[in-house]
C-alpha cells in the first residue's frame, strides 16, 4: 500500500489544475492585551497590532494545498481588486507558485477578505476576537462573469482537472454565478476526459457532472432544501447515495472525525479519519482534503484511494494551530507509516 501511495505522490508534479472560484485574503492581526491603550476619543479599549500576517485564503487555500503537494501547475481564476488587498492576495499566490494571468484585477470591486483579529492576553493564551468580513454584496458584473467562463475554456486543453471553489453564500455575488455554474457544468458534460470537481458552501447540489466534496450538513440540505439540527452517519450515507444517483460523479462526503463517506461506481465506502492527538484546528481541513483527492483522481487513484491520501493530508493540517495548514508529500508518506494499521476502508451497507 506504502508503495501505491508514493507512486501517486510522486506523480503529483505532473498534474495541472484550473482552480476556479473566490479568492480571499486571510488578514491575521495579531494584537497583544497588555499593550492595549484607551481610546481619547471613545473611552473604549483600543486594541494594539503587533503583527500582520497575510495568506491567501478560500479558493486561496485549495491553491496553498496543491502547492505545498508540488502540484505542477495551479492557474487561478476569479478576480481581485485594484486594492491593497488584492495587491496581497496576489503577491501571495505568486509566492507559493500559482499562475496569476487568468485572475482578473477589477478596480470596481472589493477584494473578499477575512479579517481575523487574534488576541493575546495576559496569561499568554491566544484567541480569536470578532471576524470582518469584506464581501461584494451585488451581483458579478456580466463581463467579469463571461471572463471567468473564457479562461476556463482557454485553460481545458492544457489542465487535468477543473477545480470549483464556490464560498460566497449570497447567490450570484460571487465568482461562481449561476451563469457561470451552468457554463462550467455544459464544459463538464462535454469533456468527460476531465475531472470536474466542486466544492460549495450553499449550492453543491447545483453543480451537475461534477464530482461534489460536501460536508454532511451540504450534502443535507441539497437533497432536502433546507436542514436543520444534527446530521447522522447514517443520514450522511443515504444523502451521499442520492446525490451519487443523482450526478453518477464521486461523492465525498467528509464527516469531521468520522473520515470521509465515498459513493462512486461499485458502491459505497466509509473511509475512515486518522488518529490525530492532541489541540486540533479544523479550519481549511476540507480544503487539504481536496488538495489530495484531486490530484490522485486525476493520476487514476480510485475514489477510496484519493479519499485516503485526503484524510492522510488532514489530519496534517488540522495540528497546525492558529493558522490554514498545508502538508508536503514527504509529510504525508510519513503520517502513513504511522497510522498504516488504522487505514481500513470498509463498504457502507443499506
Amino acid at each position: 500500500m506504502e508503495a501505491r501511495l508514493r507512486s501517486l505522490l510522486d506523480g503529483f508534479p505532473e498534474v495541472k489544475v484550473a482552480l476556479v472560484g473566490d479568492f480571499f485574503l486571510d488578514k491575521y492581526l495579531d494584537c497583544d492585551r497588555a499593550l492595549s491603550e484607551v481610546s481619547l476619543e471613545t473611552g473604549l479599549e483600543a486594541f494594539q497590532v503587533v503583527r500582520v500576517r497575510c495568506y491567501p485564503g478560500a479558493a486561496g487555500t485549495v491553491a496553498n494545498n496543491l502547492k505545498a503537494l508540488e502540484v505542477g501547475a495551479v492557474y487561478a481564476v476569479g478576480f481581485t481588486g485594484d486594492d491593497g488587498e488584492g495587491y496581497e492576495l496576489r503577491r501571495g499566490l505568486q509566492r507559493i507558485g500559482v499562475d496569476v494571468t487568468y485572475l482578473q484585477l477589477h478596480p470596481d470591486l472589493m477584494t473578499p477578505t477575512y479579517i481575523k483579529p487574534m488576541m493575546r492576553e495576559l496569561n499568554g493564551q491566544w484567541h480569536e476576537l470578532n471576524r470582518l468580513d469584506i464581501k461584494n454584496r451585488h451581483p458579478l458584473p456580466d463581463d467579469v462573469q463571461e471572463q471567468v467562463i473564457a479562461s476556463v475554456k482557454a485553460l481545458l486543453p492544457q489542465v487535468h482537472a477543473v477545480v470549483v471553489s464556490d464560498q460566497v453564500q449570497e447567490r450570484n455575488c460571487g465568482v461562481i454565478t449561476d451563469k457561470v455554474r451552468e457554463a462550467l457544468c455544459e464544459l463538464a458534460a462535454k469533456h468527460s476526459d476531465k475531472l470536474f470537481y466542486a466544492d460549495s458552501r450553499e449550492r453543491i447540489g447545483e453543480f451537475h457532472h461534477f464530482a461534489i466534496k460536501p460536508n454532511r450538513f451540504e450534502a443535507a440540505k441539497a437533497v432536502h432544501g433546507e436542514w436543520h439540527g444534527s446530521v447522522s452517519l447514517k443520514q450522511a450515507a443515504e444523502f451521499g447515495q442520492k446525490l451519487f444517483e443523482r450526478n453518477r460523479k464521486p461523492v465525498f462526503v467528509t464527516v469531521g472525525e468520522h473520515g470521509i463517506l465515498v459513493f462512486c461506481g461499485d458502491g459505497a465506502w466509509h473511509v475512515p479519519a486518522m488518529p490525530v492527538t492532541g489541540e486540533i484546528d479544523i479550519v481549511g481541513a476540507g480544503d487539504s482534503v481536496t488538495g489530495g483527492v484531486v490530484p490522485a483522481l486525476c493520476l487514476g487513484a480510485h475514489p477510496v484511494e484519493a479519499a485516503i491520501i485526503g484524510n492522510l493530508i488532514a489530519s496534517i493540517t488540522i495540528q497546525q494551530i492558529g493558522v490554514t495548514g498545508t502538508a508536503t508529500r514527504w509529510q504525508v508518506l510519513e503520517r502513513f507509516r504511522q497510522v498504516a494499521d488504522a487505514i481500513v476502508p470498509h463498504p457502507i451497507t443499506s
